[in-house]
């Protein structure tokens, strides 16, 4: 949690003898003593999974904090098994794998990704609190599926779901032992690649339709099937827990393993693209950082523009601008039939905006112009901005289950 340091002048002022300064460098790299599984649980989660008829696994932030995409993978292969991610999971396993359906949940799922954890007879969820975000309140997986849950936090095993077996683990040393523990098993394959094949089929099929879509104003869809187009595969995406987040959850398709997709969703905390950026490029010199945000976004944080000229950064900026608190004000209408308050705002021309900072600028109304723009602003050697004129999300088809199915 939050936590706050505070120094007395006196010891601001003073001088450290540099003999005495010792950091261990353990704390390099987070969790500086990863805790591993009892072996116990290992034999018990492995029982389960491997005596039920169709598993899944969803995978949450936790392994990629442990660096465990690899080991990850091998489980998934090993048991041929159907996988899906949470948001902050996303990059665990290449979305391009064959046995990778993607995020599941409310924010980024579909119906289609959502079909894979009903049919699941057992669900292992590993490195995640098994939400309401991911679960959609807890229906999926339904009341009496069979739960596997591996997590470094005890708190979260078992508060979610009745839990057949629990383990208390770094997500990597868990994985490593599960592999450990499957290579003395009789295997039959799950056939999890198989399963989600139609599914995958039919997500993708469905984007294609709205992504190829020239209507006005430009559907989000389409900024994020061109973005993927001319993006490489080592580009940092940072997206704002608004407009941006379930589009680039469900379609943003990530083709390389580790984590390139930021977003602050679990607090909500719109301008948060704009400024998590910057840190993104100085962390990551060489990488190229695109932040998207929605107009409602950009009055939050846009001052830090300044900063991002004066660093020279070269940040690419996506305003989705429909004049409104999209997301609020689709709650609104799904929430209240359409009574709405306090959540459409006047057009801000935000070209002119970052143009004032410095910042070299587009404005994108017309669908065809779109890609071009996009292009010259990714291409530019200093910060950039492109204002696109886009579908208000409460008008939208986004992947967010209490608005589409």
């Amino acid at each position: 949690g939050a936590a706050h340091l505070g120094l007395p002048i006196d010891v601001q002022r003073g001088e450290a003898d540099p003999e005495t300064i010792w950091a261990d460098p353990n704390h390099q790299t987070y969790p500086a003593y990863p805790a591993g599984p009892d072996p116990d649980a290992i034999a018990a989660a492995t029982d389960a999974i491997l005596s039920a008829r169709f598993p899944v696994v969803i995978v949450g932030g936790g392994v990629l904090l442990a660096r465990g995409e690899a080991a990850f993978q091998r489980f998934v292969e090993t048991l041929d098994i159907a996988a899906a991610t949470t948001i902050s999971g996303q990059g665990t396993l290449p979305e391009t794998h064959p046995n990778c359906i993607g995020v599941v949940g409310s924010n980024g799922g579909v119906p289609a990704t959502r079909e894979i954890v009903q049919a699941a007879d057992l669900v292992v969820f590993i490195g995640c609190r098994a939400g309401s975000v991911t679960t959609e309140l807890w229906r999926y997986p339904a009341k009496g599926t069979r739960i596997v849950h591996i997590d470094s936090d005890p708190e979260v095993i078992g508060a979610s779901y009745p839990t057949e077996v629990g383990v208390v683990s770094d997500g990597r040393l868990a994985l490593l032992a599960l592999n450990a523990e499957l290579a003395g098993r009789d295997i039959t394959p799950f056939g999890g690649a198989e399963a989600i094949k139609g599914p995958k089929q039919r997500k993708w099929s469905d984007f294609a339709t709205l992504s190829g879509s020239a209507e006005k104003p430009i559907r989000p869809e389409r900024t994020i099937a061109t973005l993927r187009r001319l993006l490489d595969d080592d580009a940092l995406i940072v997206g704002d827990p608004g407009t941006p987040c379930p589009y680039i959850s469900a379609f943003y398709e990530l083709r390389t393993s580790g984590r390139s997709l930021w977003s602050n969703r679990a607090h909500g905390a719109l301008g948060y693209a704009l400024s998590a950026s910057v840190g993104a490029a100085i962390g990551a010199p060489g990488r190229k950082v695109v932040a998207l945000m929605g107009d409602g976004s950009f009055g939050f944080t846009c001052g830090e523009l300044e900063t991002v000229k004066r660093l020279g950064l070269s940040i690419t900026f996506i305003v989705f601008s429909n004049s409104t608190y999209g997301w609020i004000k689709a709650g609104q209408r799904t929430a209240f039939g359409g009574r709405y308050f306090s959540v459409d705002f006047d057009r801000t021309d935000h070209a002119a905006v970052a143009e004032a900072f410095g910042v070299k600028a587009w404005t994108v109304e017309d669908p065809d112009t779109l890609e071009t723009s996009l292009r010259q602003a990714i291409d530019h050697p200093g910060p950039s901005l492109v204002d696109i004129i886009s579908q208000p999300l409460n008008e939208a088809n986004a992947p967010v289950s209490e608005w589409i199915a």
